[in-house]
Protein backbone atom coordinates (compact mmCIF):
# COMPACT_ATOMS: atom_id res chain seq x y z
CA UNK A 1 0.00 0.00 0.00
CA UNK A 2 1.17 3.73 -0.63
CA UNK A 3 0.41 6.33 1.36
CA UNK A 4 0.19 9.94 1.66
CA UNK A 5 0.46 11.51 5.23
CA UNK A 6 0.05 14.89 5.76
CA UNK A 7 1.87 17.07 8.74
CA UNK A 8 4.11 13.71 9.43
CA UNK A 9 7.07 15.66 10.91
CA UNK A 10 4.97 16.63 13.63
CA UNK A 11 4.85 14.96 16.88
CA UNK A 12 1.62 12.35 16.17
CA UNK A 13 2.04 12.60 12.60
CA UNK A 14 5.97 11.32 13.14
CA UNK A 15 4.91 8.78 15.80
CA UNK A 16 2.51 7.24 13.15
CA UNK A 17 5.03 7.25 10.35
CA UNK A 18 7.68 5.48 12.48
CA UNK A 19 5.27 3.03 13.70
CA UNK A 20 3.63 2.41 10.55
CA UNK A 21 6.66 1.63 8.72
CA UNK A 22 8.11 -0.49 11.51
CA UNK A 23 4.56 -2.44 11.62
CA UNK A 24 4.32 -2.83 7.67
CA UNK A 25 7.60 -2.93 6.53
CA UNK A 26 6.39 -3.22 2.72
CA UNK A 27 4.39 -0.09 2.76
CA UNK A 28 5.34 2.92 1.00
CA UNK A 29 5.10 6.39 2.72
CA UNK A 30 5.26 9.71 1.40
CA UNK A 31 5.37 12.32 3.85
CA UNK A 32 3.91 16.15 3.27
CA UNK A 33 5.22 18.63 5.58
CA UNK A 34 5.60 22.21 4.93
CA UNK A 35 7.57 22.08 8.35
CA UNK A 36 6.46 24.74 10.29
CA UNK A 37 7.27 26.07 13.73
CA UNK A 38 6.52 22.91 15.09
CA UNK A 39 7.58 20.61 12.14
CA UNK A 40 10.84 18.53 12.62
CA UNK A 41 12.52 15.91 10.62
CA UNK A 42 14.96 14.54 13.96
CA UNK A 43 11.56 13.15 14.62
CA UNK A 44 12.14 10.44 11.65
CA UNK A 45 15.70 10.61 12.16
CA UNK A 46 15.98 6.78 12.58
CA UNK A 47 13.70 6.11 9.03
CA UNK A 48 15.05 9.12 6.98
CA UNK A 49 17.23 6.25 4.60
CA UNK A 50 14.26 3.77 4.59
CA UNK A 51 13.75 3.63 1.15
CA UNK A 52 10.16 2.84 1.48
CA UNK A 53 9.84 6.65 3.05
CA UNK A 54 10.12 10.30 1.39
CA UNK A 55 9.54 13.47 2.38
CA UNK A 56 8.56 16.38 0.38
CA UNK A 57 8.44 19.63 2.00
CA UNK A 58 5.01 21.29 0.78
CA UNK A 59 2.20 23.36 1.67
CA UNK A 60 -0.76 20.87 1.63
CA UNK A 61 -3.04 23.83 0.43
CA UNK A 62 -0.75 23.84 -3.26
CA UNK A 63 -3.02 22.08 -4.99
CA UNK A 64 -0.96 21.52 -8.15
CA UNK A 65 2.07 19.70 -5.63
CA UNK A 66 -1.04 18.22 -3.77
CA UNK A 67 -2.08 16.85 -7.09
CA UNK A 68 0.66 15.54 -8.41
CA UNK A 69 1.56 13.74 -5.18
CA UNK A 70 -1.74 11.95 -4.83
CA UNK A 71 -1.65 10.14 -8.10
CA UNK A 72 -1.28 6.16 -7.76
CA UNK A 73 -2.01 6.62 -4.07
CA UNK A 74 -4.24 4.30 -1.90
CA UNK A 75 -4.75 6.23 1.06
CA UNK A 76 -4.58 9.95 2.66
CA UNK A 77 -3.78 9.78 6.34
CA UNK A 78 -4.18 13.92 7.38
CA UNK A 79 -2.52 15.13 10.39
CA UNK A 80 -1.72 18.43 9.04
CA UNK A 81 -3.15 21.12 11.01
CA UNK A 82 -2.44 24.06 13.38
CA UNK A 83 -3.15 22.98 16.72
CA UNK A 84 -1.69 24.85 19.75
CA UNK A 85 -5.21 27.20 21.04
CA UNK A 86 -3.22 29.96 22.60
CA UNK A 87 -1.57 31.34 19.01
CA UNK A 88 -5.43 30.72 17.52
CA UNK A 89 -6.61 33.20 20.46
CA UNK A 90 -3.76 35.71 19.15
CA UNK A 91 -4.50 35.06 15.60
CA UNK A 92 -6.51 32.30 13.54
CA UNK A 93 -5.99 33.13 10.11
CA UNK A 94 -2.96 30.15 9.32
CA UNK A 95 -5.79 27.95 11.12
CA UNK A 96 -8.58 28.71 8.58
CA UNK A 97 -6.22 28.18 5.61
CA UNK A 98 -4.34 25.28 6.91
CA UNK A 99 -7.48 23.14 8.81
CA UNK A 100 -10.13 24.47 6.64
CA UNK A 101 -8.80 25.04 3.42
CA UNK A 102 -5.89 22.75 3.42
CA UNK A 103 -8.48 19.79 3.82
CA UNK A 104 -10.93 21.00 1.44
CA UNK A 105 -7.63 20.77 -1.27
CA UNK A 106 -6.84 17.37 -0.10
CA UNK A 107 -10.31 16.08 -0.26
CA UNK A 108 -10.60 17.43 -3.63
CA UNK A 109 -7.31 15.59 -4.56
CA UNK A 110 -8.62 12.83 -3.23
CA UNK A 111 -11.99 12.59 -4.98
CA UNK A 112 -10.75 14.24 -8.43
CA UNK A 113 -8.55 10.74 -7.94
CA UNK A 114 -11.07 7.74 -8.50
CA UNK A 115 -11.97 8.22 -4.88
CA UNK A 116 -8.97 7.72 -2.78
CA UNK A 117 -9.24 6.64 0.97
CA UNK A 118 -8.96 9.34 3.24
CA UNK A 119 -8.86 9.21 6.71
CA UNK A 120 -9.18 12.48 9.11
CA UNK A 121 -7.53 12.92 12.78
CA UNK A 122 -9.79 15.21 14.40
CA UNK A 123 -9.98 16.27 18.46
CA UNK A 124 -12.00 15.73 20.70
CA UNK A 125 -12.09 19.85 21.70
CA UNK A 126 -14.71 20.21 18.56
CA UNK A 127 -17.42 19.12 20.86
CA UNK A 128 -17.09 21.99 23.00
CA UNK A 129 -16.37 21.97 26.98
CA UNK A 130 -18.16 19.66 29.62
CA UNK A 131 -19.18 20.20 33.48
CA UNK A 132 -17.72 17.87 35.82
CA UNK A 133 -20.78 15.69 36.26
CA UNK A 134 -21.72 15.63 32.63
CA UNK A 135 -21.49 12.46 30.29
CA UNK A 136 -18.58 11.95 28.19
CA UNK A 137 -18.16 13.36 24.80
CA UNK A 138 -19.09 10.09 22.08
CA UNK A 139 -19.44 10.00 18.56
CA UNK A 140 -23.24 11.23 18.45
CA UNK A 141 -22.13 14.63 20.29
CA UNK A 142 -22.98 17.92 19.15
CA UNK A 143 -20.44 19.67 17.88
CA UNK A 144 -19.89 23.23 19.90
CA UNK A 145 -16.40 24.50 19.54
CA UNK A 146 -15.15 27.26 21.66
CA UNK A 147 -11.73 28.47 20.28
CA UNK A 148 -10.63 29.38 16.86
CA UNK A 149 -8.79 26.35 16.98
CA UNK A 150 -11.51 23.76 17.70
CA UNK A 151 -13.69 25.87 15.12
CA UNK A 152 -11.41 25.14 12.84
CA UNK A 153 -11.39 21.68 13.13
CA UNK A 154 -15.09 21.27 13.63
CA UNK A 155 -15.00 23.03 10.21
CA UNK A 156 -12.83 20.73 8.65
CA UNK A 157 -14.74 17.32 9.55
CA UNK A 158 -18.11 18.64 8.37
CA UNK A 159 -16.20 19.31 4.61
CA UNK A 160 -14.11 15.22 5.12
CA UNK A 161 -17.92 14.33 5.87
CA UNK A 162 -19.84 16.21 3.06
CA UNK A 163 -17.57 14.85 0.78
CA UNK A 164 -18.80 11.53 1.87
CA UNK A 165 -22.14 12.43 1.61
CA UNK A 166 -22.06 14.47 -1.47
CA UNK A 167 -19.38 12.50 -3.54
CA UNK A 168 -19.01 9.25 -1.60
CA UNK A 169 -15.24 9.45 -1.22
CA UNK A 170 -14.60 6.99 0.87
CA UNK A 171 -14.10 8.48 4.51
CA UNK A 172 -13.60 8.11 8.55
CA UNK A 173 -12.93 10.30 11.01
CA UNK A 174 -10.98 9.93 14.76
CA UNK A 175 -11.39 12.28 17.21
CA UNK A 176 -8.85 11.61 19.50
CA UNK A 177 -8.21 13.33 23.37
CA UNK A 178 -4.72 15.04 24.45
CA UNK A 179 -1.73 12.70 23.35
CA UNK A 180 1.38 13.24 25.28
CA UNK A 181 4.78 11.18 24.58
CA UNK A 182 7.89 11.25 22.72
CA UNK A 183 8.80 14.12 20.38
CA UNK A 184 5.79 16.25 21.39
CA UNK A 185 6.92 20.00 20.26
CA UNK A 186 7.92 21.51 23.88
CA UNK A 187 4.96 24.62 23.98
CA UNK A 188 2.44 21.66 24.84
CA UNK A 189 1.93 21.11 28.72
CA UNK A 190 3.49 17.85 29.65
CA UNK A 191 6.77 18.66 27.56
CA UNK A 192 6.89 22.47 28.52
CA UNK A 193 6.62 21.16 32.04
CA UNK A 194 9.44 18.90 31.91
CA UNK A 195 11.57 20.78 30.33
CA UNK A 196 11.41 23.66 32.29
CA UNK A 197 12.26 21.37 35.16
CA UNK A 198 15.28 20.13 33.91
CA UNK A 199 16.25 23.53 33.40
CA UNK A 200 15.69 24.89 36.33
CA UNK A 201 12.96 26.86 35.97
CA UNK A 202 9.57 27.66 37.11
CA UNK A 203 6.31 25.81 35.12
CA UNK A 204 3.41 28.17 34.49
CA UNK A 205 0.02 26.85 35.87
CA UNK A 206 -3.09 28.40 33.99
CA UNK A 207 -5.73 30.00 36.87
CA UNK A 208 -6.81 27.88 39.01
CA UNK A 209 -5.61 24.58 37.75
CA UNK A 210 -8.45 22.69 37.91
CA UNK A 211 -9.37 22.56 34.23
CA UNK A 212 -9.56 18.59 33.36
CA UNK A 213 -8.61 16.43 30.04
CA UNK A 214 -8.56 13.15 29.34
CA UNK A 215 -5.03 11.83 28.10
CA UNK A 216 -3.88 9.44 26.03
CA UNK A 217 -0.24 8.30 24.92
CA UNK A 218 0.51 9.05 21.53
CA UNK A 219 0.98 4.97 20.34
CA UNK A 220 -2.08 4.21 21.94
CA UNK A 221 -3.18 6.53 19.37
CA UNK A 222 -1.87 5.74 16.49
CA UNK A 223 -2.92 2.18 17.15
CA UNK A 224 -6.29 3.50 17.23
CA UNK A 225 -5.98 4.91 13.82
CA UNK A 226 -4.34 2.00 12.18
CA UNK A 227 -7.41 0.23 13.69
CA UNK A 228 -9.95 2.80 12.10
CA UNK A 229 -8.17 2.40 9.27
CA UNK A 230 -8.26 -0.98 8.44
CA UNK A 231 -11.52 -2.31 10.28
CA UNK A 232 -13.51 0.96 10.71
CA UNK A 233 -17.21 1.60 8.52
CA UNK A 234 -16.62 3.74 5.75
CA UNK A 235 -18.15 6.75 6.79
CA UNK A 236 -18.15 6.42 10.36
CA UNK A 237 -16.75 8.82 13.13
CA UNK A 238 -14.93 6.72 16.10
CA UNK A 239 -13.68 8.57 19.23
CA UNK A 240 -9.90 7.73 20.50
CA UNK A 241 -9.61 8.56 24.02
CA UNK A 242 -7.05 7.60 26.68
CA UNK A 243 -9.47 6.97 29.77
CA UNK A 244 -7.30 9.07 31.75
CA UNK A 245 -9.48 12.38 33.49
CA UNK A 246 -6.42 14.49 35.34
CA UNK A 247 -6.57 17.95 36.22
CA UNK A 248 -4.01 20.15 35.40
CA UNK A 249 -3.08 21.10 38.68
CA UNK A 250 -2.70 16.78 39.02
CA UNK A 251 -0.53 16.72 36.15
CA UNK A 252 1.63 19.40 37.67
CA UNK A 253 1.92 17.36 40.71
CA UNK A 254 2.79 14.32 39.14
CA UNK A 255 5.33 15.58 37.01
CA UNK A 256 6.72 17.94 40.09
CA UNK A 257 6.93 14.73 42.12
CA UNK A 258 8.73 12.77 39.97
CA UNK A 259 11.40 15.07 38.80
CA UNK A 260 12.14 15.76 42.36
CA UNK A 261 10.45 19.46 42.46
CA UNK A 262 7.66 21.47 44.85
CA UNK A 263 5.24 23.59 44.26
CA UNK A 264 7.64 26.27 44.78
CA UNK A 265 8.25 25.85 40.88
CA UNK A 266 4.86 26.74 40.14
CA UNK A 267 3.73 30.28 38.58
CA UNK A 268 0.45 31.21 38.51
CA UNK A 269 -0.42 32.83 35.10
CA UNK A 270 -3.40 34.02 34.07
CA UNK A 271 -6.27 31.85 32.46
CA UNK A 272 -6.12 31.24 28.49
CA UNK A 273 -9.40 33.29 27.34
CA UNK A 274 -12.38 30.87 26.95
CA UNK A 275 -10.20 27.57 28.34
CA UNK A 276 -12.37 24.51 28.27
CA UNK A 277 -13.18 23.05 31.91
CA UNK A 278 -13.20 19.64 31.05
CA UNK A 279 -12.70 17.00 27.75
CA UNK A 280 -13.36 13.15 28.34
CA UNK A 281 -14.00 10.71 25.58
CA UNK A 282 -16.73 7.31 25.41
CA UNK A 283 -14.79 4.89 23.42
CA UNK A 284 -17.17 2.43 23.99
CA UNK A 285 -17.94 2.15 20.23
CA UNK A 286 -14.37 1.54 19.17
CA UNK A 287 -13.36 -0.96 21.69
CA UNK A 288 -17.34 -2.47 20.84
CA UNK A 289 -16.57 -2.06 16.71
CA UNK A 290 -12.52 -2.48 16.32
CA UNK A 291 -11.50 -4.03 19.38
CA UNK A 292 -8.97 -1.09 20.73
CA UNK A 293 -8.73 -0.43 23.95
CA UNK A 294 -5.67 1.66 25.43
CA UNK A 295 -2.91 -0.29 26.10
CA UNK A 296 -0.55 2.10 27.99
CA UNK A 297 -1.46 3.51 31.76
CA UNK A 298 -1.14 6.87 32.59
CA UNK A 299 1.42 6.22 35.31
CA UNK A 300 3.69 4.07 32.90
CA UNK A 301 3.04 6.77 30.26
CA UNK A 302 4.54 9.63 31.81
CA UNK A 303 7.36 7.86 33.19
CA UNK A 304 8.54 6.63 30.11
CA UNK A 305 7.92 10.19 28.72
CA UNK A 306 9.46 11.59 30.82
CA UNK A 307 12.60 9.39 30.94
CA UNK A 308 12.35 10.00 27.36
CA UNK A 309 12.93 13.80 27.74
CA UNK A 310 15.89 13.01 30.09
CA UNK A 311 17.70 11.22 27.55
CA UNK A 312 16.78 13.55 24.74
CA UNK A 313 18.32 17.08 25.93
CA UNK A 314 19.64 18.07 22.43
CA UNK A 315 16.53 17.24 20.63
CA UNK A 316 14.17 19.01 22.64
CA UNK A 317 17.26 22.14 23.68
CA UNK A 318 17.91 22.93 19.89
CA UNK A 319 14.18 23.00 19.35
CA UNK A 320 14.00 26.30 22.30
CA UNK A 321 17.23 27.79 20.62
CA UNK A 322 15.61 27.41 17.50
CA UNK A 323 18.90 25.96 16.31
CA UNK A 324 16.15 23.58 14.00
CA UNK A 325 14.55 26.26 12.28
CA UNK A 326 17.87 27.79 11.45
CA UNK A 327 18.82 24.56 10.04
CA UNK A 328 15.39 23.82 7.67
CA UNK A 329 16.25 27.49 6.52
CA UNK A 330 19.66 26.58 4.94
CA UNK A 331 18.64 23.07 3.92
CA UNK A 332 15.10 24.00 2.44
CA UNK A 333 15.07 27.98 2.08
CA UNK A 334 12.02 28.90 5.28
Amino acid sequence: MKILVTGGAGFIGSNFINYWLEKYSNDKIINLDILTYAGNLDNLKTIESNPNYTFVKGDICDERLVNELVKNIDLIVHFAAESHVDRSVVSCEDFIRTNVNGTRVLLDAAKNNKGIRFHHISTDEVFGSLGFSDPKFNEFTPYNPKSPYSASKAASDHLVRAYFHTHKLPITISNCSNNYGEYQFPEKLIPLFVTNLLEGKKIPLYGDGKNVRDWIYVGDHNRGVDCVIRKGRIGETYCLGGGNELSNSEITSIILNLLGFGEEMIEYVSDRPGHDLRYAIDITKVERDLNWYPEVDFDAGIKHTINWYKNNKEWWQKIKSGEYRNYYRRQYGT
